[in-house]
């Protein structure tokens, strides 16, 4: 059984249709995806996405607030409504051929995975072919996909932090360690990195799906809140998780994932694919 995609959303209309239409293209008609509309203001959202859930309606489910409840309750009222594994997909991403399936078979590959996020072009630490850097998207994303694919076998490796724009949650994580932190990253950012904390520290694994990609426009989901990090942000994850930012920079100067990256890069020069 494939997770529930759970997919936040405020405004951002043209980035919406493309992410819709791409689950659409990539996922099994039977595939469940809730699908949660913060009071988006812009009009054509409330109508694309009542057309969208009623194409398939025995699988796609629309949850309205009528008051902007923000990023953070969003997530969480999707993920209590699913009650299986998840994933989290962002707005402003286009998902590819074969993108679900690599991450199922990433959580059911080891049962301490607490975070599964695949490859993206604007992925912070997961970013491809330039680490940590926002790289233009593909473009022909399917085919970037299908050659890390095909690229070896995935190790799974572990990273010390998922990244929100698309991670994987098992059931199991959630059900022992609880939702997002509302209370404390109610308006968006730092809310994925404590959930990823209190797994690690429960002895869980937050690893990146090294056979799965996932294109990220970046910045368009929830945009117009004016979500973005701040001092604020990073202030009160650190007040829970003191050593995050010094486990991070210590991550970034290592970067364990350059071989893996290596080989996949080379993978797709000896493909048709591109990156450009």
């Amino acid at each position: 059984m494939l997770p529930t995609i759970v997919v936040p959303v405020f405004d951002a209309y043209e980035h919406l249709a493309i992410c819709l239409d791409a689950i659409t293209r990539t996922t099994p008609v039977d595939t469940r995806v809730i699908v949660i509309n913060d009071a988006s203001t812009d009009s054509r959202v409330h109508a694309l996405l009542h057309h969208w859930v009623q194409e398939v309606d025995a699988s796609r489910s629309l949850i309205t607030h009528e008051r902007n409840r923000g990023f953070v309750a969003s997530v969480n009222h999707g993920m209590r409504r699913a009650d299986s594994d998840v994933v989290l997909l962002n707005s402003d991403t286009q998902v590819t051929i074969g993108w679900l399936e690599s991450l199922a078979n990433c959580l059911a590959a080891d049962s301490t995975v607490a975070t599964a996020t695949p490859w993206s072009n604007n992925g912070e630490i997961v970013s491809i072919p330039e680490f940590c850097q926002a790289n233009p998207p593909p473009s022909d994303p399917d085919a970037v996909a299908a050659a890390i694919a095909c690229c070896g076998d995935p190790v799974y490796p572990d990273m010390p932090t998922a990244v929100g724009f698309c991670m994987a949650i098992p059931v199991a994580a959630l059900r022992q360690l609880g939702p997002f932190d509302e209370a404390t990253f109610g308006s968006g950012y730092g809310e994925e990195n404590d959930f990823c904390q209190r797994a690690e520290k429960a002895g869980w694994r937050n690893v990146l799906c090294d056979d799965a990609y996932v294109v990220h426009h970046g910045g368009a989901s929830f945009g117009p809140l004016d979500m973005k990090p701040d001092e604020n942000s990073m202030q009160r994850l650190l007040a829970k998780h003191p050593g995050y930012q010094k486990k991070i920079s210590e991550f970034i100067q290592a970067d364990p994932l350059a071989a893996r990256r290596q080989q996949i890069l080379s993978c797709l020069q000896r493909s048709s694919a591109g990156m450009g």
